[in-house]
Formats: C-alpha cells, sequence, structure tokens
C-alpha cells in the first residue's frame, strides 16, 4: 500500500501563484508516473498534468504555458507550480501515482493506481 499526500492549497486571487506538492510512501517518486488531476463542483474529474519516469511531461490545454509539473529527486517530491490562476482553475486537486512508471494514457485517471486525498485550491477576487 502506498500512500499519497498532497499540500499547497489554498486561496488565491486571480492571477497569482500557487506550488502543490505531492509526495508518496513507501518508495521512490523517481520511480513513478505522477499526475494532477482535479475535480471541480459539479464537474468531471479532468486531468491537468502528469510526469513520467522518464521526465516526459504532458498537460491539458487548458492549463498549458500556465503550469510547470516537476520533480525532486532528492526531496521525494513531485511539484504542480500554478501560475495566471483563474477562476476556472478552482478545483480540488488530486495527485496520482503510477508504479510502473509508465503510462500509455497519461491525462486518464485509470492508469493509476493510487491517489491522494486532494487539496483545495480556490481562486477568488
Amino acid at each position: 500500500q502506498v500512500t499519497v499526500v498532497e499540500s499547497g492549497g489554498g486561496l488565491v486571487q486571480p492571477g497569482e501563484s500557487l506550488r502543490l506538492s505531492c509526495t508518496a510512501s513507501p518508495g521512490s517518486m523517481a520511480h513513478y508516473a505522477v499526475a494532477w488531476f482535479r475535480q471541480a463542483p459539479g464537474k468531471e474529474r479532468e486531468g491537468v498534468s502528469s510526469i513520467s519516469r522518464g521526465g516526459n511531461t504532458y498537460y491539458a490545454d487548458s492549463v498549458k504555458d500556465r503550469f510547470t509539473i516537476s520533480r525532486d529527486s532528492a526531496k521525494n517530491t513531485v511539484y504542480l507550480q500554478m501560475n495566471s490562476l483563474k477562476p476556472e482553475d478552482t478545483a480540488i486537486y488530486y495527485c496520482v501515482i503510477d508504479l510502473s512508471g509508465l503510462v500509455y494514457r497519461p491525462l486518464l485517471p485509470g492508469e493509476y493506481d493510487y491517489w491522494g486525498q486532494g487539496t483545495q485550491v480556490t481562486v477568488a477576487a
């Protein structure tokens, strides 16, 4: 059993930034494929960004050029840097991992093995 923990959510104004963090134990985040999903009230779960074991990154069109996913293996942490936040980015953000490190459809939820509890991101004036 792997435990995934997200942190870094909060309330910000439009145009501001947040950085989400995700760590998992036991095991090394360097070996996993890791993704961020989000779900807003009344909406379907949406894949936001992912990073493969090899470091390939993927982004939803809605966040491209605003969000950046990265991994710090020394800290066993994956980050989601979110800039130029918009009210429509408001959602619960979930970190998910795939133990094999290789997924074929990186922004589909069924590809992943373990999910965190989520962290709330609210963007409002």
